[in-house]
């Protein structure tokens, strides 16, 4: 029975098939076979859960899938879902929690300075953490490569920032105001897009810096026109970008907003209404069915959680593909046996192809690199009539066929 089961799951995951339709409870694993216990955490209450709960959404999606064909090894997938506030001291107590109660893998984190904070619970448990949604680039930097049992599916800040200024300096606008909040992302971020201007021998025409929760942004941006810039690059996560938009417009000042991926959330495109309409930002993953694989994940999706729209589709998509990934790994442990060191080691050395949704991944992960998204796998989004489409007709042709790692 088991080898059956297993045969099923294999023959299905390693041909690449996306189960499109609302799937079954499965059944309860033969007798003796404990479920495998895969942790959850993110915002899932809070200002954040505008992505905290589409990632959520995105693994509940993919796990359902995978125990309806058995599972690993006739073993239930059983998720640990956490709820971390978006908060740096509830995420470090909420991570401690998931190392208790004996997940072998965690899947989580949507904000940069509280997957800061709880890192060092799951390298020092050796608890392999696959971050779907966290962009700041010292997520995955904080251990030596090697080392780390962490691993991330999504873009971080130093791809993002310098697949954007690429785009600024193609269209002429070199002179960059960055308004960046004082959170942990917007300290990377802000470095980041340094980096990235200086690797184009530019700086900053202006920096703004300022806290969460603020309603009026008028005055920098004054200083930024003042400066002669062309263009502001936004970098916080929240309502602040709606801010920024909505200053701007008030001052009747005609120059366009980019960022990083949050510029594709709610609380901007909502929040800023009309003045967000035409900011570009990096993407991942566009809600648009360009092809097979996506078509099934967003037909799928809309029938499980019975919405015509995903809130953050970036979010939801890369935690569903760090499903699959997990459970491609555990491909590798053929015994059952799963600890901590064989996980990571299966990681960083994915036995089969994964044809995601997102990218496809041959190998995503290695004892050097823990970060799945490459440049190459990035699309220009574009705020068009209140939804993200892409900025450039040639991305929507090229997005028919999903990107590798290169």
């Amino acid at each position: 029975m088991i080898a059956r089961l297993w045969f099923t799951v294999f023959c299905l995951l390693a041909a690449g098939t996306a189960i499109a339709q609302e799937t079954p409870a499965a059944p309860p694993p033969p007798a003796g076979m404990a479920a495998l216990r895969v942790g959850v955490i993110g915002p899932f209450s809070g200002p954040s859960a505008d992505f905290g709960v589409p990632m959520l959404n995105g693994v509940r999606l993919a796990v359902d899938e995978i125990n309806a064909v058995g599972g690993y090894l006739g073993r239930r997938i059983e998720l640990v879902v956490k709820d971390d506030e978006a908060t740096p001291p509830v995420g470090l107590a909420r991570s401690q929690e998931l190392a208790k109660e004996g997940v072998v893998a965690t899947i989580g984190f949507c904000n940069t300075g509280v997957a800061m904070a709880s890192l060092d619970v799951f390298q020092s448990h050796k608890i392999p953490l696959i971050v779907p949604c966290a962009a700041g680039s010292p997520v995955t930097a904080k251990f030596p490569p090697d080392e780390s049992y962490v691993f991330r599916v999504a873009a971080r800040d130093g791809i993002q920032a310098a697949f954007v200024v690429d785009d600024l300096v193609k269209r002429g606008w070199t002179r960059v105001a960055v308004f960046a909040d004082t959170t942990a992302y917007g300290e990377s971020g802000l470095a980041d897009v340094r980096a990235a201007l200086s690797a184009r021998k530019l700086e900053p025409a202006y920096v703004a810096r300022f806290p969460l929760g603020v309603t009026d942004l008028s005055a920098p941006l004054k200083a930024a026109r003042a400066a002669g810039a062309q263009v502001i690059f936004s970098y916080t996560v929240g309502k602040e970008n709606a801010v920024i938009a909505l200053s701007r417009d008030t001052l009747r000042w005609n120059v366009p907003l980019v960022g990083g991926w949050p510029l594709s959330f709610p609380f901007f495109i909502q929040g800023a209404g009309a003045s967000a309409e035409g900011a570009l930002m990096a993407q991942t993953f566009i809600a648009e069915p360009s092809n097979e694989r996506r078509s099934s994940f967003l037909a799928a999706y809309a029938r499980k959680f019975n919405t015509r729209r995903i809130p953050v589709p970036m979010a939801a998509a890369q935690a569903y593909d760090a499903v699959y990934i997990l459970l491609y790994s555990l491909f590798a442990i053929r015994t059952g046996e799963v600890t901590g060191p064989v996980l990571k080691a299966a990681l960083e050395d994915l036995p089969r192809t994964y044809y995601g949704v997102v990218a496809t991944y041959e190998r995503p992960f290695s004892p050097s690199e823990k970060d799945a998204i490459t440049p190459s796998m990035m699309v220009l989004g574009q705020v068009r009539k209140g939804a993200v489409t892409f900025a450039y007709p040639e991305d929507a042709r090229r997005n028919l066929f999903v990107q590798r790692k290169k």
